[in-house]
């Protein structure tokens, strides 16, 4: 298993909040400081941590600028940075992804998100429905993937029209792609292009039953891929300690947030939203939906909606057991998030039975890792 935490660039706290828009968003006591993050991408980088997510769209710093400052304020943590498909031309980014590589050391991955949310997309200028996204999204990985080649290549397709494009030179280290999306459209995208195919926390039923589906749909098309899984950690010495600070977390949201995020996440056409709602349906009890996983994240937070709950033999025994179902990687977080990655990287993942992949050392101008 690999291990990521989180990056928040919008502001941190000890509140749950919105990743990215006002709606749902809490008091941040710590502003997204450079000097901040980078003591977040610090704390995570000495305590097993792989690399760090970003968030991508309206409200929130743009993510190539902020990972590239943090970049060199760490010296083996990856960057995992968001890119919304569609915004910018894939071989403007293959362009990008290039000299962040060469200025990082090697230290790049891209999350690559489709956008789930019409209103915010209309605001951007795209007015592509739900499956057409999903369809632009397919191309602009297989024009990044084939900039990345080195090599002049024309593309033909419905969304982008190439003649002559690509790097001077093969990308040294191409950067691995994540990608998450719980319809059939995103996950016909998945099996075909993706790297890791990531999931928002559910229920260890679901997540088995989505794990074998991407699984055997990647073998129809000749691919293997890696599956992730994004969750919060609420995790502390006892249980009734933990259980304690969701309910604190819980008594932050005021009623007005809850409603503002709710009436927001209902116009959103995202599927795995809607699976998020499901599991909380607006409401402020029943929220326990699994051992150790509570729904109450998602009332007020968009996106990954759920958090794990217990003692720190709990959390990682959860851990363990969607480990086993087929998850490959997690992407963790936990308010706020330069001491919970201290907390999580020290009492959590020691705990974890199955095998940690430890974060490859590496060269801090060359652009490609180090043995």
């Amino acid at each position: 298993m690999t291990f990521h935490w989180f990056l928040p660039t919008s502001g941190d706290g000890d509140q749950v909040g919105a990743a990215t828009v006002t709606a749902g968003a809490a008091r941040h006591d710590r502003a997204a400081t450079v000097a901040y993050l980078a003591e977040v991408g610090r704390a995570a980088e000495a305590n097993g941590f792989a690399a760090v997510l970003t968030p991508v769209g309206a409200g929130c710093p743009d993510p190539w600028i902020v990972c590239a400052a943090v970049a060199q304020h760490t010296e083996r943590l990856g960057m995992l940075v968001a890119v919304r498909a569609g915004f910018a031309l894939p071989t403007l980014i293959a362009q990008q992804a290039e000299a962040f590589q060469a200025v990082s050391g090697g230290r790049l991955s891209l999350n690559i998100v489709t956008g789930g949310d019409p209103a915010e997309q209309r605001a951007y200028g795209d007015f592509l429905d739900h499956d057409a996204r999903y369809a632009r999204t397919g191309e602009f990985i297989e024009v990044l993937r084939r900039a990345w080649e080195g090599r002049p290549f024309d593309f033909s397709g419905k969304h982008y029209q190439v003649d002559g494009g690509g790097l001077a030179s093969p990308l040294a280290v191409p950067p691995p792609l994540y990608f998450g999306g719980a319809s059939p459209a995103a996950e016909t995208v998945a099996a075909r292009q993706a790297d890791v195919y990531l999931m928002w926390g559910e229920p260890p039923v679901a997540i088995e039953a989505r794990v074998q589906r991407i699984r055997a749909l990647a073998a129809e098309q000749g691919r293997t891929l890696r599956t992730g899984l994004r969750l919060h950690v609420i995790a502390r010495a006892t249980s009734a300690e933990a259980w304690a600070e969701a309910d604190r977390l819980l008594a932050g949201m005021s009623q007005e947030r809850i409603v503002a995020a709710q009436a927001r996440f209902r116009r959103m056409d995202s599927v795995g939203q809607a699976r998020m709602a499901v599991l909380n349906a607006g409401r402020t009890d029943g929220l326990t939906v699994a051992p150790n996983l509570w729904a109450g994240v998602g009332l007020v937070r968009e996106g990954a909606g759920t958090a794990l709950v217990g003692s720190y033999a709990e959390v990682a025994a959860r851990i363990d057991e969607y480990a086993a179902l087929g998850v490959d990687e997690f992407i963790l977080s936990g308010w706020p998030h330069r001491e919970e990655a201290e907390r999580v990287g020290a009492e959590v993942l020691p705990r974890v039975t199955a095998p940690v992949a430890a974060a490859p050392p590496r060269s801090p101008v060359a652009g490609v890792p180090t043995r």
